[in-house]
């Protein structure tokens, strides 16, 4: 689901850049006021990690073929380091795979990793219902997970939608924009069910990983 080169107007790639700037200089801000930042940087590396290959899962969704996200999970489970470790991610997907293109990255950055600090907000509504309740930390985990990928192709199909190269047969692309985000519906349901699963387990095992800035 990650944008290529060549695909967007200038524009908007310098505003992905500026947003993917500005968010990135918001996120590093709020980790500088955690306790001890340096505490959670191996977390955020592993997971960094895990997002990095993930793009090589592929699951077949007939017509299309789409690949584990994952971005729900890393807010979930990272809180504001989501927001880097993801622009490294994406960064090394770029230049090693050609998933996305360095032009778009600033893009792709913003439209995965702020469904991603969403996803970190909705999770912590589970203490409203008691911190160390199973059953909420388990629903908000499960909604956290589906909703930052849903709002990743919700904002991927705003994107391409409305920028539609002019040298390419508009109808032949939409149906497949469409088609593609289709396909994404069943994996949102898969990433959400895999970050609840995650999330509980590491509550029995190490709760104190749940609780990053």
């Amino acid at each position: 689901m990650h944008i290529p080169d060549g695909i967007l107007p200038a524009a908007i790639i310098v505003a992905g850049y500026a947003t993917t700037g500005g968010v990135t200089w918001y996120s590093l801000r709020q980790i500088k006021r955690d306790r001890n930042p340096q505490e959670n940087i191996p977390k955020a590396s592993l997971l960094t990690a895990a997002f990095f290959v993930a793009s090589w899962v592929h699951i077949p969704v007939p017509p299309a073929s789409v690949h584990l996200i994952l971005n729900g999970l890393m807010g979930t489970i990272l809180g504001y380091y989501a927001f880097p470790a993801i622009l490294i991610g994406l960064f090394f997907q770029a230049v090693m795979f050609q998933h996305g293109g360095l032009s778009t990255l600033g893009v792709n950055a913003s439209m995965f990793g702020i469904p991603a600090i969403l996803a970190y907000h909705l999770f912590q509504l589970r203490y409203k219902f008691g911190k160390n309740n199973r059953v909420w930390t388990g629903i908000f985990a499960f909604l956290a997970g589906a909703g930052g990928l849903g709002l990743s192709v919700v904002l991927f199909f705003f994107l391409v939608i409305t920028n539609i190269p002019a040298n390419i047969d508009a109808a032949i692309e939409r149906n497949a924009i469409y088609g593609l985000v289709l396909a994404h519906i069943p994996l949102m349901l898969i990433e959400g069910a895999f970050t609840a699963a995650v999330a509980l387990f590491l509550m029995r095992v190490k709760p104190e990983l749940l609780e990053s800035r």
